[in-house]
């Protein structure tokens, strides 16, 4: 069969992944996407696309009938699930299947046997894959801590609790079944053996239908965050021959014992010389591209073979179960808007500038050593919080790891990244990291180490070089000012007759007033600091505008090239600075406050948009530092706001109410008791 029309049953990124080779291939594609998504590139860049009303998933790119009833307008002849959503629901590929059209995955039966990881584990092991053991929660001992709460359905991380203490087991279990229920509409949860300070490591497989099994090497993911992937790499750096051979050699087995057709990825724990299988994910993985870069191969190309009823042995290649070794070393990176020091918080809002400086290819094999970019976002998107928060995998390739360390660390402090917080910089620290470059990887990787973007939020550089980045957005900001006079415009910014005091710009950095304090003249822009005394900084030029500014500033006898954004269409007044100490995001503060806009004290304020779903406490109620008070559902993760101090809650908001960011969800108050026994309220700290 050939396929000539394909419609990708997804979004984002990996909607433009499969594009791209379609595009090359000469298929003609189909994109589908919710009301929240009519936006976004890869709905552009299909040949047609299909609205389906609504925003969330549930109603939209989760109803099969929705996705069937796009392919039968369009004439789409095949579907692509892409990863997520229906990419692993049996039911919708044999839907699929029994419409007539061409399904890119494997049959349902291999996704139903592997969609249990309760039922797949009792499979692999019968097929003589090792496996971990598995426990009744009722019967868990010390003596079998630490353990792992695992939901029975889905993946990325979601329904998933490390227990190290036997109390906690229970609360653990209940709150996994939660959130794999809301998640993946099945809160069935297991637990099984944790190892300690144990590797994630992968293996890539294709099968072709005729019994034979590619194997295209391994993946090394133990760099996570809540138990999701952060940064991915192939080969697995440090295995030993023997478990190298024992990881392919029970991947190939597992994809034998389900008949397997198809992509798909065969997930281990690797502790030592321990080998020990997780799951099987019967679908193509975000990681994907650092096999494409090590092997030369294109995974998405390989499935259509595959589905159009081709060998997936790659042209060239040698025995098929193992084409050749994997050629140089490829890294990437998943480059989410979230905040780190925040606990991973998700962020939403536009993208004022989203720009990835050097890209040598998007959404495809690299011809050689370079940078390549997966994004499913560009410059002025509005990122929301229906979905998952990556915005893009950055990929670097180079003949050895650590090449490809500092390739792709280079590639990600140039880029432009505005309007969201995002975990850039924490990518860049662990990219650069002793332990990260000798090879001593584990899943605790994160919490075993110092990272400064996690611990307290550090600003970039050294004080002096947030000094200048400070000035230079004041310079820029005044330029500004200066360009949009109606009248004296000749008059230098910042001229006074008589200097009696420095010019004051006042700016927020991360929820700080700083007062950036100038002299102007005829002689440009000397930096003051707050106490009158001149570093010695100046800006020798300033170019551009009106939103784009160039301001060189010299210190010390060194010129600092600062490049200053100013996002006027921004709320409120969002102020970029890039430069080689890094980025600083700051807000120019007006010169008097609206108190309208001033929030009690205590106030605890949504992070995001999103839905409450829970209200653990009742109106009046007493408090301790660290008590739950409202459970928040937004980007498909649940997020518990505590109270900040210990107090009185009031102001709070209901379950089941809609809020935006920024909106009061309640209001903690402290509270003391005088001498004579009268209880007072004072107003708390806020969140």
């Amino acid at each position: 069969m050939t396929i000539t029309r394909l419609l990708v049953a997804n979004r984002g990124e990996i909607a433009r992944r499969v594009f791209a080779t379609c595009r090359r291939l000469g298929i003609e594609t189909v994109a589908i996407h919710s009301d929240a998504d009519a936006g976004l590139p890869f709905v552009r860049e299909a040949d047609l696309a299909v609205r389906l009303p609504g925003d969330a998933p549930a109603d939209t790119y989760l109803r099969a009938d929705l996705v069937l009833d796009a392919a039968r307008r369009t004439g789409a002849d095949a579907i692509h699930p892409g990863y997520g959503f229906l990419s692993e629901n049996a039911g919708f590929a044999r839907a699929v299947l029994d419409a007539g059209l061409t399904w890119i995955g494997p049959a349902p039966a291999s996704i139903e046997a592997m969609g249990s990881k309760i039922e797949a584990k009792k499979l692999m092991k019968a097929a003589g894959v090792p496996v971990l053991r598995d426990l009744d929660p009722a019967a868990v001992t010390e003596a079998d801590l630490p353990v792992l709460v695992k939901a029975s359905a889905g993946g990325g991380g979601r329904g998933m609790r490390v227990v190290r203490l036997l109390d906690a087991l229970p609360d653990a279990v209940t709150s996994a079944r939660a959130e794999a229920e809301s998640a993946f509409g099945d809160g069935t949860v297991f637990v099984e053996s944790y190892l300690e300070h144990g590797r994630h490591v992968e293996v890539q497989v294709v099968g072709d239908g005729r019994g034979e099994v590619l194997v295209l090497g391994e993946r090394d993911c133990s760099v996570q965050r809540r138990h999701q992937k952060v940064v991915e790499e192939s080969p697995a750096p440090g295995l030993s021959d023997d478990v190298r051979r024992t990881l392919h050699d029970a991947a190939r087995d597992a994809a034998a014992a389900i008949d397997y057709v198809g992509a798909g990825t065969v997930e281990f724990m690797v502790a030592g010389e321990k080998v020990a299988f997780l799951e099987m994910n019967t679908r193509l993985q975000v990681e994907h591209p650092v096999t494409e870069a090590v092997f030369g191969v294109d995974l998405v190309e390989l499935q259509l073979q595959v589905a159009e009823g081709e060998s997936c042995v790659p042209p060239g290649a040698g025995a098929p179960s193992q084409p050749h070794d994997p050629i140089g070393h490829a890294i990437e990176v998943r480059l989410y808007a979230e905040d780190p020091s925040a606990d991973y918080q998700p962020q939403s809002g536009r993208l004022g500038r989203f720009e990835v400086p050097d890209v040598d290819v998007a959404f495809g094999p690299l011809a050689g050593p370079g940078i390549r970019l997966d994004s499913g976002f560009e410059s002025g998107n509005e990122v929301g919080t229906h979905y998952d928060a990556m915005l893009a995998k950055v990929i670097a390739w180079a003949p050895t790891r650590e090449q490809a360390a500092r390739r792709l660390a280079g590639a990600l402090r140039r880029a432009r990244l505005h309007g969201v917080r995002t975990n850039r910089e924490l990518l860049v620290e662990v990219l650069g990291h002793e332990a990260f470059l000798a090879g001593d990887l584990s899943t605790d990787f994160l919490h075993d180490h110092a990272f400064a973007s996690i611990e307290d939020d550090a600003l970039p550089g050294t004080a002096t070089d947030q000094g200048l980045l400070c000035f230079a957005a004041a310079v820029a900001l005044t330029e500004r000012d200066v360009a949009r006079r109606p009248v004296q415009r000749g008059i230098p910014s910042g001229w006074r007759n008589v200097v009696s005091a420095p010019q004051v710009t006042p700016l927020e950095v991360r929820g700080t007033r700083v007062d950036v304090g100038w002299l102007g003249g005829r002689g440009g822009y000397r930096f003051v600091d707050t106490y009158g005394e001149v570093h010695g900084a100046r800006a020798v030029s300033v170019t551009g505008g009106p939103e784009r500014w160039q301001v060189v500033v010299e210190h010390g006898g060194v010129s600092h090239p600062v490049e200053v954004t100013l996002h006027g269409d921004l709320v409120p007044h969002a102020v970029d600075v890039d430069a080689a100490a890094g980025h600083l995001a700051l807000v120019a503060l007006p010169r008097f406050v609206d108190p309208a806009d001033v929030l009690a004290e205590g106030s605890l304020l949504a992070p995001m948009p999103g839905t409450v779903v829970g209200v653990p406490v009742a109106e009046g109620a007493q408090v301790a530092a660290g008590d739950p008070v409202v459970v928040l559902e937004a980007m498909k993760m649940q997020h518990t706001i505590k109270a900040p101090v210990d107090g009185v809650v009031t102001d709070l908001v209901a379950a089941g109410q809609q809020v935006a960011a920024g909106d009061v969800l309640a209001v903690v108050s402290t509270s003391s008791t005088s001498d004579d026994g009268t209880t007072h309220h004072d107003e708390g700290e806020p969140a």
